[in-house]
């Protein structure tokens, strides 16, 4: 009943992947739309929030949902919203998060020498298609290579997991800051707006009531 019509194709969805239908920022209005209105203490849902702006930072692409949701649990925070807080990291942000990570992280290591960020791309792709092949070895008489994914552990990832925890934490603690009084400020309203409909429908009861006693 709730499927589409016409079945998306796989260019479509890798599409929509790298740019939604609606537009990125159509996107983050509805993300933060889901935000505001979920359910919970405005400290829960931001903690939350907060907790998949962190686990974005950091480069264990494909478990970030349950990482974000396992941080959240781990810390008290709404667990839907650490899966809403994934979205911060999405094709348009990942490079420079990914950069930023990657040179604090070579930063704290003193690594010498920088990657560039046109080049992480590359390197990834390279990486994965190396690991692909020695896995595949497993299975047939080809020789496994660890060159290159020897090269991107120590150069690329060991630096990504290491250097994603300070701007993960920053990220985070200001999207904490960010969302609190948003969401407060939010819950306030509506619950102004309910307060006010639940008044007229009183106020409107009370004349048809006047109204009925009225009539003879």
């Amino acid at each position: 009943m709730f499927r589409r019509r016409e079945p998306r194709s796989y260019s479509q969805l890798a599409t929509e992947m790298v740019y939604p239908r609606g537009g990125w920022k159509r996107a983050s209005r509805y993300v933060l739309h889901r935000i505001r209105r979920l359910p919970d203490q405005p400290s829960k849902i931001a903690l939350g929030f907060a907790c998949g702006v962190f686990i974005s930072f950091t480069p264990f692409f494909g478990f970030h949902f349950m990482g974000a949701a396992a941080l959240a649990w781990l810390f008290g925070g709404n667990i839907i919203a650490g899966l809403l807080g994934t979205f911060v990291g999405n094709p348009l942000t990942t490079p420079f998060m990914a950069f930023t990570s990657i040179s604090t992280g070579r930063w704290l290591l003193g690594s010498e020498g920088e990657i560039s960020m046109t080049r992480l791309p590359v390197e990834f792709a390279q990486a994965g298609a190396e690991l692909w092949h020695n896995i595949r070895a497993l299975f047939n008489e080809q020789t496994m290579h660890w060159g290159h994914l020897g090269w991107f552990y120590h150069e690329v990832f060991l630096p990504y997991s290491i250097g994603s925890i300070i701007p993960g934490v920053i990220a985070g603690a200001i999207t904490y800051a960010l969302t609190v009084p948003l969401i407060r400020a939010y819950h306030k309203r509506r619950e102004k707006k309910m307060a006010e409909r639940i008044a007229a429908l009183k106020t409107l009861k009370a004349q048809e009531g006047a109204v009925a006693d009225k009539r003879p």
